[in-house]
């Protein structure tokens, strides 16, 4: 019989057979996810302490650097603990729980981008109207809906994931659980299941997208009829940041799993991984902080204890 009670765990892709290089490679995912976990911190901290960045936008932050803590801590710590211990294997359950937290993660960071970006153009197009538009109970009510959705779709996936018969074997080839590796272990076809799943996943993030783009035209539309150089750098600190973010995240997730299948490479499918599961939640801060002013000083703030 093949069902998924024959499998209790699974194996996953270790990065290398000699110890020297998982050591390095343990290092090297310790680095990341001690810049990660500083980065993000530090905004955490600044916007939750320092009263000047008690507004919508920096509402918002917070809650996308509590996302990012959560995904990259979702990974790697499993990562690096089979790579200190020479290990490979993950629990059938904490299997479950490392794809429905990457899904619910990341759906809901998507989601919080999106928000974001109707921030910024209320903020930019409405002036007059955005403590209306963006009050404390709307800001509250936008990002629980975006959390809420990132849930609903993870339990959707995470259920039609582990729905079907496993059996034909336990070992996946990428260093943590992806739904396409799991598809691949199906005693049944589950080509169609694949299709659906990758269907719902591009609405989300062609919706996602559409809704960005079009506030950013009105924004650069609004851009253009502003003559102060000031309002420019004021307004370009806080959008382009934001875009390099919804890039970042959105260009490495739908490259890693909707690209053609002609380039199929496992070098590829790995170094992908490692880029969208890293790379976002370590570069965030720095984007957010390296052309916003309000978030510099803050955190220069708080490093040397003066946060009133």
């Amino acid at each position: 019989m093949c069902n998924s009670s024959s499998i209790t765990e699974f194996l996953l892709l270790a990065f290398a057979d000699t110890r020297e290089l998982q050591l390095l490679h343990f290092a090297l995912f310790l680095g990341i996810y001690l810049s990660a976990l500083l980065g993000n911190g530090l905004i955490l901290t600044a916007v939750a302490c320092d009263h000047r960045l008690h507004t919508p936008m920096y509402f918002f932050l917070l809650n996308l650097a509590l996302l990012d803590l959560g995904f990259i801590s979702t990974t790697i710590p499993k990562a690096m603990a089979n790579f200190l211990w020479d290990t490979k294997a993950i629990s059938y359950a904490g299997c479950a729980a490392q794809i429905f937290l990457l899904v619910f993660l990341f759906s809901a960071e998507l989601s919080l981008l999106t928000v974001m970006a109707y921030d910024r153009y209320v903020a930019i197009c409405k002036p007059l109207h955005y403590g209306t538009l963006l009050g404390s109970r709307a800001c509250a009510q936008m990002a629980a809906a975006a959390w809420g959705s990132g849930f609903l779709h993870a339990v959707l996936h995470t259920a039609n994931t582990f729905s079907l018969p496993l059996g034909r074997s336990n070992a996946l080839d990428q260093f943590f659980c992806q739904i396409p590796q799991i598809l691949k272990l199906s005693c049944s076809d589950s080509y169609l299941r694949e299709v659906r799943i990758t269907t719902v996943s591009a609405f989300l993030v062609f919706g996602c997208f559409v809704f960005i783009a079009l506030s950013y035209v009105q924004i650069f539309r609004a851009v253009l009829r502003i003559p102060s150089q000031q309002g420019w750098h004021k307004i370009f600190s806080t959008c382009l940041p934001h875009l390099a973010v919804v890039s970042l995240n959105v260009s490495t997730v739908m490259f890693a799993h909707l690209k053609p299948p002609s380039i199929f490479s496992p070098s590829l499918d790995l170094i992908l991984a490692v880029l969208y599961s890293m790379v976002p939640p370590a570069l965030n801060p720095l984007f957010y902080s390296m052309r916003n002013q309000d978030v510099k000083h803050a955190v220069q703030r708080l490093m040397t204890g003066c946060i009133s």
